[in-house]
Order: C-alpha cells, then sequence, then structure tokens
C-alpha cells in the first residue's frame, strides 16, 4: 500500500461525493501524469475505483432521497449495452486496449470536454430553461424526446467511459441538465448521476479485468482513502460554494487534458 496513492483517492473520492465529478476526470491523468502508470492501467485500475467509490457516496444520495430512479433506469439502458459493445470491439480489434498514444489523445480530448461543459454549463443550460418555460410542449411528446435523448445519450457516455473512464461524472450531469431543464434540482443531478455511475463502471471495470488493464494492489491503496472521501464529501453537498469547486475542478482538467494532449 503507498501512502501516496491512498491521498490521491481521498481527494477525488471527496470531489465525486461533492460534484458527482472527479471519478475518471481527475483519477485517471493523476496515475499517469502523476504515478506514471501506462495508460490502459490507469484507465482500468480507475474504472474499478470510480465503481466502488461511487458505490459507497450512492448509498450516501440514497439515503438522502437525492436521486431519480427512473431516469437512472433509462440511462443504463443505454449505457451498458455501449459499455459491453465496446468491450467487445476492444478485445476482437485491438487486443484489450488501444495504443498508448491514442489513448492519451482520447483521454485528452475527454478531459477538454467534460471540463468546458462544467465551466459553461449555466450558459448552455439556461438558454433551454427560459426556452421551455415559455413555451408549454404537450407533455406526450416531450416524455417521448426525454426517453429518447437519454437512451441515445447513455449508450455514448457508456462506450466514452468504457474507453477512457471519463464522462459518468460531468458528461451525465451536462446532459440529464439539458434533457430535464426543469424537472431536476442540482442536489438530484448528482445523486441520480452517481448512482448510474455504479453499474456503468462494473460492467466497464469487469470488461477491463478480462481484458487484463487492472492492477489489484494501486487500486486497493486508492479505495483505503477514497472511501471516506467519498462519504464526507457526499455529506458536504451543498454546504461548499459550487462556483469555486467547479472553477478549481474545470483549471485541473484543462491542465491534464492539454497534458494529455502533447504527451
Amino acid at each position: 500500500m503507498e501512502f501516496g496513492y491512498s491521498l490521491a483517492g481521498a481527494f477525488v473520492g471527496f470531489l465525486v461525493g461533492l460534484t458527482g465529478v472527479g471519478g475518471g476526470s481527475l483519477m485517471a491523468p493523476l496515475l499517469i501524469i502523476l504515478f506514471g502508470f501506462s495508460p490502459a492501467v490507469a484507465i482500468g485500475t480507475d474504472l474499478w475505483f470510480a465503481c466502488m467509490t461511487k458505490a459507497a457516496g450512492g448509498l450516501v444520495h440514497h439515503r438522502l432521497g437525492s436521486a431519480n430512479w427512473k431516469i437512472v433506469g433509462r440511462l443504463a439502458l443505454g449505457s451498458l449495452p455501449g459499455a459491453a459493445l465496446t468491450l467487445i470491439w476492444l478485445a476482437v480489434f485491438h487486443d484489450g486496449s488501444l495504443e498508448s498514444g491514442m489513448l492519451l489523445k482520447l483521454l485528452g480530448a475527454a478531459l477538454l470536454l467534460t471540463a468546458t461543459l462544467m465551466l459553461f454549463k449555466t450558459q448552455i443550460t439556461r438558454p433551454l430553461q427560459r426556452i421551455r418555460s415559455r413555451l408549454e410542449m404537450a407533455a406526450g411528446r416531450l416524455r417521448r424526446w426525454q426517453l429518447i435523448l437519454t437512451l441515445c445519450g447513455g449508450a455514448a457516455v457508456g462506450s466514452l467511459v468504457t474507453l477512457t473512464s471519463v464522462g459518468a461524472g460531468a458528461l451525465v450531469a451536462v446532459m440529464l441538465a439539458l434533457i430535464y431543464p426543469l424537472r431536476l434540482s442540482a442536489k438530484t443531478i448528482v445523486g441520480t448521476d452517481i448512482i448510474h455511475a455504479i453499474p456503468l463502471t462494473l460492467v466497464a471495470a469487469l470488461g477491463h479485468s478480462w481484458l487484463g488493464n487492472v492492477d489489484a494492489w494501486l487500486l486497493g491503496s486508492l479505495l483505503l482513502g477514497s472511501i471516506p472521501g467519498i462519504i464526507i464529501g457526499s455529506l458536504a453537498t451543498g454546504k461548499i460554494n459550487d462556483n469555486i469547486v467547479r472553477y478549481a475542478l474545470c483549471a485541473m482538467l484543462f491542465v491534464s487534458g492539454i497534458k494529455m494532449l502533447l504527451s
């Protein structure tokens, strides 16, 4: 067990509990840049880390009643098949993982996308909220489009998470804010996001274990810090200025993403 790994796990776990974001977005870059692990092992191990960490945070959010289980189910109907198909594609066509240079570029692009969506989330969702509040769409038609968009978005996220371990947090949070602008509060989005990430990262993590991309000792060290970290973060939701946390996260993601792209 390495104290540095556990400290990194506690830091990332706290951010995941607080915001629903940070698992794959921060842990995989930390493992690659700070600790020197290969991209494939960093991503595979990070998926197990995200699964177990978010399971602890999901329990807290479930007890707080902050998740929308209907939307969790819709997301999973798209994301789990997307993850499974991506794993099969990796096994059949790429011997279990993409080439390291390709993984770094893909991870960097995913980090920059995540950071951009987090930074401009309000600017993206506010116009949609304004339009919807003024134009009352037929309830049945609206529900139909929400279902289709949630399934398709879930499938895209499932594939991206399986390839990079990034996307189960920030991308889903922004997607939910866009598709359900008046139905979900910020607290409900975080709870729904975290609970949906549990089965998604479990499927992806099992697949990466099958493909040989997981370091069990590293995982144990990360979890030693992350479990208490995410519990504390989940209990602190809404008690810390969201803008400060969001700007700090965006800055870290931008730096990590640029580093990945230039590696």
